[in-house]
């Protein structure tokens, strides 16, 4: 479609999860949704915060984390912990599970239909279960 503007498609997906399309997050959003990798990529927030200030995008290391926090609740991306204090943001937020190469730090996608759970415990009361994450850990060969 010739003759629309290079943001009109982000401007549209921020403002459908209820964000304002602000400069900042226009600017991250092209990193993690149309950047290197993309449609589906797992980043850590030092990661994007790299690749932002590689391209000219003047941003602090807070601000980074604050606009993952805020698209993670907006439903645009999924935090997957693979360890306290170490998490990835995925832009693949469908139904799948992570392979995790432990000695790279690397995650792979899991088809969501490639992991079968014979059984969920019950939640505890006053609780219920909101998604399931599965995370095979691997051993690189050498």
């Amino acid at each position: 479609m010739s003759g629309t503007r290079p943001y009109s498609g982000l401007i549209e997906r921020l403002k459908n999860a209820g964000l304002r399309p602000t400069r900042q997050r226009l600017a991250l959003s092209r990193l993690l949704f149309e950047g290197e990798g993309a449609p589906d990529r797992h980043v850590t927030a030092e990661q994007l915060h790299g690749e932002a200030l590689g391209n000219g995008i003047r941003v602090s290391l807070a601000t980074i984390y604050n606009t993952l926090n805020q698209f993670t609740r907006a439903g645009l991306l999924r935090e997957v912990v693979v360890e306290p204090g170490r998490s990835y943001f995925d832009t693949n937020v469908d139904d799948h599970h992570h392979f995790f190469f432990e000695g790279s730090g690397r995650l792979m996608d899991i088809p969501g239909e490639s992991v079968q759970l014979q059984q969920v415990p019950a939640a505890p009361a006053g609780a219920k279960v909101r998604r399931v994450d599965v995370i095979i850990r691997l051993e690189e060969e050498e």
